[in-house]
């Protein structure tokens, strides 16, 4: 049991560091309110676990060709900076009764959560550096059925941290004056822009100075 919790919380502090994934979580949640933020982080679960899958199976090692590699940096700058400026352009829009929830609107922050970590080459290297040693010592350790239940915990991790990530930014669109949450929402989509330009600063290098 206690190596079950550990692995959650393993899950907890991998989702933590603030990167683009977060900033998409709360930038939606301001718009949206829980259920768009929380769908975000579920696409970007949902991504994980295909990468968890190649890993365990060791397709993983064909994503670590140089070509490959510029071209996940290369899409990912693309997503995220088209994510964030969008963000941006938007949030003057932002009002105390903005967006009711629709279908196509939902969609939209799933499929954003799936794409931005889909095409997240540091998604790779950390799949493929962390939970690849996690896996190699598990299953020199652990027969697969406890495998398959330390992996859930580390989703499982993943999903709580999401859920208060979700929580919180529908919290602030609560409290919060509509000139805050436009402010947060402009931060929010700046950050997605310069995490997209690191992206491309990253292709440049691995087409043309590598």
């Amino acid at each position: 049991m206690n190596v079950f919790i550990g692995y959650i919380f393993l899950g907890l502090s991998l989702s933590a560091p603030i990167g683009p994934i977060n900033a998409a979580q709360l930038d939606k949640g301001i718009r949206g309110g829980f259920l768009h933020a929380w769908l975000v982080g579920l696409g970007a679960i949902s991504a994980d676990i295909i990468y968890m899958l190649l890993v365990y199976f060791g397709v993983i090692h064909l994503l670590d060709a140089p070509f490959v590699r510029a071209f996940l940096w290369l899409f990912g700058f693309f997503v995220l900076v088209y994510t964030g400026v969008e963000s941006i352009k938007s949030a003057g829009m932002i009002t105390a009764s903005e967006m009711r929830d629709s279908e196509a609107s939902l969609a939209k922050s799933y499929l954003a959560g799936f794409l931005m970590s889909l095409f997240n080459p540091l998604s790779i290297l950390f799949w493929l550096g962390i939970y690849g040693s996690i896996l190699a010592k598990a299953a020199s350790e652990y027969p697969l059925q406890q495998l398959l239940i330390y992996s859930g915990a580390i989703i499982l991790g993943i999903l709580l941290w999401d859920v208060c990530m979700a929580a919180a930014s529908s919290v602030f669109r609560k409290l919060l004056t509509a000139r805050v949450l436009k402010a947060i929402s402009v931060l929010s989509g700046l950050s997605l822009v310069a995490f997209g330009f690191y992206f491309g600063v990253q292709a440049m290098r691995m087409l043309f100075f590598h």
